[in-house]
């Protein structure tokens, strides 16, 4: 029988662990669930067979006999993007604490991409969501809530069709603080290079920049505001016309870490050196020179907390939705400390 066994073609069963150890299926199966009424030899003998012919339980077997799936799936924006990576961790983190596994896709700023996603994981019987959203039209998830999936939208809210957790991180708040630091160092004229003002995240920063010179009596001037895609052509164009026109800021707030990147590559083309703080920070902003003020997220606690709040639903949590905001925090570090020049 032990040969046999070991030389079959494809993948062991149960079956073939009864058969190697040489007791009955309803054996195995015990040991292999840490079920008790099996003595310590005959365990031991089942175990030495699993090991020998390689055989894994077939979780998705099990965990549908409980009526779920133990998968959860988690929608970002770009897989490669720092900020997005960090949460990823976390929510993978606080997944496998419940024994749960994370389909991960990456909607690229596509509304129909983030879609196709959505409705791909329903369709293999995910648990629940995470989705940091690319569009604001979520009508097509209706009939996967209704149908008992759980959802938690994390860093941007779902549009006004449905009523899901929400977990964001404090967007204007922050802005507001680093326009108040850059005012506090002497600053007047400040600029503002944001992403996209489509994207929610934008237009709250960009709202933060406005409320923080309005709270310094600041007159708020449109001309100092450039708003698109973070890519470097756009951003080299307009940092040209801020910094060429008749009167340069002297200070900027850039709206996320990619655009803060482009921006100080803009400015290296510029012999005047201007205060800067970047909302969100990222890698080697510290040894840069100046290193490099920013107001930073905490994207492993928005992951983690979008995450937990999702396995309490999952747990049967059927409370009011909830709407968190996690803290920004300034870490100053010299370019928004750079006086205007004289």
């Amino acid at each position: 029988m032990h040969r046999v066994a070991e030389t079959r073609r494809g993948r062991p069963t149960m079956n073939d662990v009864a058969a190697t150890a040489g007791v009955a299926l309803k054996t195995v199966s015990r040991v292999v669930n840490d079920e008790p009424g099996v003595n310590a030899a005959t365990a031991e003998r089942v175990r030495q067979a699993i090991e020998r012919l390689g055989y894994r339980r077939n979780e998705g077997a099990r965990v549908l006999r409980r009526g779920r799936t133990a998968t959860i799936g988690l929608i970002i924006e770009d897989v490669a993007d720092p900020f997005y990576s960090g949460l990823s961790r976390a929510v993978e983190d606080v997944a496998r604490s419940h024994g749960s596994l994370v389909f991960t896709g990456s909607s690229g700023e596509d509304p129909r991409r983030e879609r196709e996603l959505v409705l791909a994981f329903c369709a293999r019987r995910v648990d629940g969501l995470v989705v940091v959203p690319a569009g604001s039209d979520h009508a097509y998830l209706g009939p996967e809530l209704a149908a008992g999936i759980r959802a938690v939208f994390a860093d941007r809210p779902a549009g006004p069709d449905v009523d899901v957790d929400t977990v964001l991180c404090d967007n204007t708040g922050g802005a507001r603080s680093g326009v108040a630091h850059l005012i506090a160092h002497g600053h007047r004229r400040i600029g503002f290079v944001g992403d996209s003002a489509v994207i929610f995240t934008a237009a709250e920063r960009h709202r933060g920049f406005r409320q923080g010179l309005e709270a310094a009596g600041v007159p708020y001037d449109a001309s100092l505001v450039a708003m698109g895609p973070p890519d470097q052509a756009r951003v080299d164009a307009d940092v040209a016309r801020l910094m060429t026109g008749p009167h340069p800021p002297t200070a900027l707030l850039t709206g996320n870490g990619r655009t803060t990147l482009t921006t100080l590559r803009a400015l290296a083309r510029y012999p005047s050196r201007v205060a800067l703080v970047g909302f969100d920070d990222f890698d080697l902003a510290d040894l840069l020179v100046p290193a490099v003020t920013v107001v930073a997220q905490d994207p492993p606690a928005l992951g983690r907390t979008s995450a937990e709040l999702l396995f309490r639903r999952l747990s049967g949590d059927n409370g009011p939705t909830e709407r968190v905001e996690l803290p920004t925090r300034l870490i100053p570090r010299g370019s928004g400390e750079l006086p205007p020049a004289p």
